[in-house]
C-alpha cells in the first residue's frame, strides 16, 4: 500500500503556467485570471501540457497511477490511457516506482504538485516542463 500522507508531508514544488508564486499582496487580478483560464477552452491545452510532461517522465521512470476516487493503482498505463486520465481532470496521484517522488493533480487547478523529488527527478521534470511551456517553482512558505 502506498502511503500518500507521507508524500504530502514532504517538500514540494509546483509545476505551473506561471513562472513563480504570486505574492499575497500582488496588485494583479490573480483570482480573476485563474478563473478565466480554468473556465475557458484554454484549460484543455494546459492539461494536455501536464499529460505531455507526465508521458515523457514515464520514459525515464516506471509509474503507479491512481485516479483518487477509484483508489485503484495502475502500473505504467498505456500512453493513451494515461493521457485520458489527466485530460479527464479528476484528481490523480502518480508515484514514481523508484519511491522517490509523487505527483498530485487535483483536476481543478492550473498547476500540479511534485512531492519529494530528488535532485535528478527535479532537474528532469524542470526540463520537461520547460519544453511544454510550464514552470517549476518552490513555494516561498516551505523550507
Amino acid at each position: 500500500m502506498i502511503d500518500i500522507e507521507a508524500y504530502l508531508s514532504k517538500p514540494y514544488w509546483i509545476i505551473d503556467i506561471l513562472p513563480k508564486q504570486v505574492p499575497a499582496n500582488a496588485d494583479g487580478q490573480y483570482f480573476a485570471i485563474e478563473k478565466y483560464f480554468l473556465n475557458s477552452p484554454r484549460v484543455d491545452a494546459i492539461y494536455q501540457q501536464f499529460a505531455d510532461v507526465i508521458l515523457k517522465l514515464n520514459c525515464y521512470y516506471d509509474m503507479l497511477v491512481c485516479v483518487v476516487d477509484d483508489e485503484e493503482w495502475v502500473e505504467n498505463p498505456a500512453p493513451e490511457n494515461l493521457t485520458q486520465m489527466v485530460l479527464n481532470r479528476k484528481p490523480l496521484n502518480i508515484v514514481l516506482k523508484s519511491g522517490q517522488a509523487m505527483i498530485a493533480i487535483t483536476g481543478d487547478e492550473h498547476y500540479f504538485t511534485l512531492y519529494n523529488p530528488d535532485k535528478e527527478i527535479l532537474e528532469l521534470i524542470t526540463t520537461l516542463a520547460s519544453a511544454e511551456g510550464l514552470h517549476v517553482w518552490k513555494p516561498e512558505n516551505i523550507s
